[in-house]
Protein backbone atom coordinates (compact mmCIF):
# COMPACT_ATOMS: atom_id res chain seq x y z
CA UNK A 1 0.00 0.00 0.00
CA UNK A 2 0.67 3.79 -0.18
CA UNK A 3 3.57 4.42 2.34
CA UNK A 4 4.03 7.78 4.04
CA UNK A 5 7.65 8.70 5.41
CA UNK A 6 7.71 10.97 8.88
CA UNK A 7 10.97 13.14 9.39
CA UNK A 8 12.11 14.88 12.51
CA UNK A 9 15.10 17.85 12.37
CA UNK A 10 17.81 15.99 9.88
CA UNK A 11 15.44 12.96 9.11
CA UNK A 12 13.29 15.71 6.78
CA UNK A 13 16.84 15.74 4.65
CA UNK A 14 16.79 11.75 5.09
CA UNK A 15 12.90 11.14 3.95
CA UNK A 16 13.69 13.76 0.98
CA UNK A 17 15.94 12.15 -0.58
CA UNK A 18 14.85 8.57 0.33
CA UNK A 19 11.08 8.93 -1.30
CA UNK A 20 12.57 10.90 -4.51
CA UNK A 21 13.02 7.43 -6.56
CA UNK A 22 10.10 5.04 -4.23
CA UNK A 23 7.07 4.81 -6.21
CA UNK A 24 5.63 3.52 -3.15
CA UNK A 25 5.75 7.52 -1.22
CA UNK A 26 2.94 8.28 -1.22
CA UNK A 27 3.14 11.67 1.43
CA UNK A 28 5.67 13.02 3.42
CA UNK A 29 5.14 14.63 6.99
CA UNK A 30 7.68 17.07 8.62
CA UNK A 31 8.26 17.82 11.86
CA UNK A 32 10.32 20.80 12.98
CA UNK A 33 12.71 19.30 9.84
CA UNK A 34 14.95 20.24 7.40
CA UNK A 35 13.34 19.55 3.24
CA UNK A 36 16.46 20.85 1.53
CA UNK A 37 16.52 21.59 -2.16
CA UNK A 38 18.86 19.87 -4.57
CA UNK A 39 22.27 21.27 -3.66
CA UNK A 40 21.59 22.78 -0.74
CA UNK A 41 23.11 21.77 2.94
CA UNK A 42 21.87 21.63 6.34
CA UNK A 43 24.99 24.35 7.43
CA UNK A 44 23.94 26.67 4.63
CA UNK A 45 20.90 27.07 5.66
CA UNK A 46 21.67 27.61 9.18
CA UNK A 47 24.79 29.83 8.38
CA UNK A 48 21.95 33.45 8.64
CA UNK A 49 20.07 31.81 12.28
CA UNK A 50 22.13 31.84 15.29
CA UNK A 51 22.88 29.83 17.17
CA UNK A 52 25.29 27.71 15.07
CA UNK A 53 25.22 24.06 15.61
CA UNK A 54 28.97 24.48 16.76
CA UNK A 55 27.68 26.51 19.56
CA UNK A 56 25.87 23.87 21.42
CA UNK A 57 27.12 20.67 20.51
CA UNK A 58 29.91 18.30 21.38
CA UNK A 59 31.91 16.21 18.46
CA UNK A 60 33.32 12.89 18.91
CA UNK A 61 36.18 12.02 16.78
CA UNK A 62 35.97 8.51 14.98
CA UNK A 63 37.75 6.77 12.15
CA UNK A 64 36.68 5.82 8.67
CA UNK A 65 38.17 3.86 6.06
CA UNK A 66 38.43 6.99 4.49
CA UNK A 67 40.16 9.57 7.43
CA UNK A 68 38.17 10.42 10.25
CA UNK A 69 34.42 11.83 10.95
CA UNK A 70 32.96 13.22 13.83
CA UNK A 71 29.80 12.21 15.72
CA UNK A 72 27.44 15.05 17.18
CA UNK A 73 25.96 15.46 20.30
CA UNK A 74 23.71 18.29 22.23
CA UNK A 75 25.72 19.30 25.08
CA UNK A 76 23.70 18.21 28.20
CA UNK A 77 24.70 21.63 29.22
CA UNK A 78 22.71 23.34 26.67
CA UNK A 79 20.11 20.58 25.96
CA UNK A 80 17.48 22.24 28.00
CA UNK A 81 17.37 25.95 26.46
CA UNK A 82 18.07 24.86 23.06
CA UNK A 83 16.51 21.85 22.10
CA UNK A 84 14.05 21.05 24.39
CA UNK A 85 12.36 23.96 26.30
CA UNK A 86 9.10 23.28 26.65
CA UNK A 87 10.12 20.19 28.90
CA UNK A 88 10.54 19.99 32.68
CA UNK A 89 14.46 19.69 33.73
CA UNK A 90 14.13 16.54 34.94
CA UNK A 91 12.66 15.54 31.28
CA UNK A 92 15.48 17.71 29.45
CA UNK A 93 17.89 15.73 31.32
CA UNK A 94 16.34 12.21 30.14
CA UNK A 95 16.23 13.22 26.45
CA UNK A 96 20.02 14.68 26.57
CA UNK A 97 21.04 11.25 27.99
CA UNK A 98 19.26 9.05 25.53
CA UNK A 99 20.01 11.06 22.39
CA UNK A 100 21.42 9.82 19.59
CA UNK A 101 24.54 11.03 17.77
CA UNK A 102 24.11 12.50 14.39
CA UNK A 103 27.51 12.63 12.22
CA UNK A 104 28.81 16.27 11.69
CA UNK A 105 28.74 15.75 7.83
CA UNK A 106 25.02 15.36 7.85
CA UNK A 107 25.54 19.25 8.11
CA UNK A 108 28.10 19.46 5.49
CA UNK A 109 26.91 17.15 2.28
CA UNK A 110 24.45 18.71 0.21
CA UNK A 111 21.16 17.32 -0.68
CA UNK A 112 21.42 15.36 -4.48
CA UNK A 113 19.06 16.25 -7.44
CA UNK A 114 16.62 14.06 -6.85
CA UNK A 115 14.34 15.84 -4.08
CA UNK A 116 10.81 13.85 -3.15
CA UNK A 117 9.34 16.84 -1.87
CA UNK A 118 9.18 18.28 -5.45
CA UNK A 119 6.52 15.58 -6.49
CA UNK A 120 5.10 14.04 -3.42
CA UNK A 121 2.73 15.67 -1.42
CA UNK A 122 3.60 16.74 2.21
CA UNK A 123 2.77 17.85 5.78
CA UNK A 124 4.84 19.85 7.57
CA UNK A 125 4.80 20.21 11.49
CA UNK A 126 5.79 23.69 12.71
CA UNK A 127 6.73 24.61 16.13
CA UNK A 128 6.85 28.55 16.51
CA UNK A 129 9.46 28.49 19.05
CA UNK A 130 12.20 25.99 17.85
CA UNK A 131 15.86 27.23 18.17
CA UNK A 132 17.41 24.52 16.20
CA UNK A 133 15.54 25.17 12.82
CA UNK A 134 14.52 28.66 13.26
CA UNK A 135 10.66 28.97 12.57
CA UNK A 136 11.69 31.38 9.57
CA UNK A 137 13.66 28.83 8.07
CA UNK A 138 11.03 26.19 8.68
CA UNK A 139 8.44 28.36 6.95
CA UNK A 140 11.12 28.58 3.86
CA UNK A 141 10.94 24.80 3.25
CA UNK A 142 7.07 24.23 4.22
CA UNK A 143 6.14 27.06 1.42
CA UNK A 144 8.23 25.85 -1.22
CA UNK A 145 7.11 22.05 -0.74
CA UNK A 146 4.05 23.33 -0.83
CA UNK A 147 3.23 21.42 2.43
CA UNK A 148 0.04 21.87 4.49
CA UNK A 149 1.05 23.10 7.71
CA UNK A 150 0.54 22.46 11.40
CA UNK A 151 1.54 25.13 13.72
CA UNK A 152 2.32 24.17 17.32
CA UNK A 153 2.12 27.49 19.31
CA UNK A 154 5.01 27.40 21.25
CA UNK A 155 6.70 23.91 20.17
CA UNK A 156 10.29 24.14 20.17
CA UNK A 157 12.40 21.63 18.37
CA UNK A 158 10.85 18.39 19.39
CA UNK A 159 7.01 19.51 19.18
CA UNK A 160 5.97 16.39 18.74
CA UNK A 161 6.94 15.26 22.50
CA UNK A 162 5.37 18.31 24.15
CA UNK A 163 2.36 18.25 21.41
CA UNK A 164 1.74 14.46 20.33
CA UNK A 165 -1.87 15.45 18.95
CA UNK A 166 -0.49 17.61 16.23
CA UNK A 167 1.97 15.21 14.98
CA UNK A 168 -0.42 12.84 14.85
CA UNK A 169 -3.15 15.13 13.71
CA UNK A 170 -0.68 15.73 10.72
CA UNK A 171 0.35 11.96 9.94
CA UNK A 172 -3.43 11.10 9.94
CA UNK A 173 -4.43 13.75 7.54
CA UNK A 174 -1.44 12.65 4.84
CA UNK A 175 -2.27 8.84 5.44
CA UNK A 176 -5.72 9.38 5.25
CA UNK A 177 -5.50 11.18 1.78
CA UNK A 178 -3.32 9.09 0.06
CA UNK A 179 -5.14 6.14 0.99
CA UNK A 180 -8.18 7.49 -1.22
Amino acid sequence: GPVVLVGHSYGGSVISVASANAPNVKALVYVDAFAPEAGESIHEELASAPPSPADFTIAVPFTTPTGTGADLYVNAKYFGAIFASTESPEAAARLAATQRPFAARCLTDKAPAAIGWKTIPSWYVLGDADKVIPPDIQKKFATRAKSKVYHVPGGDHPSMIAHPEVTVAAIEDAANTVAH
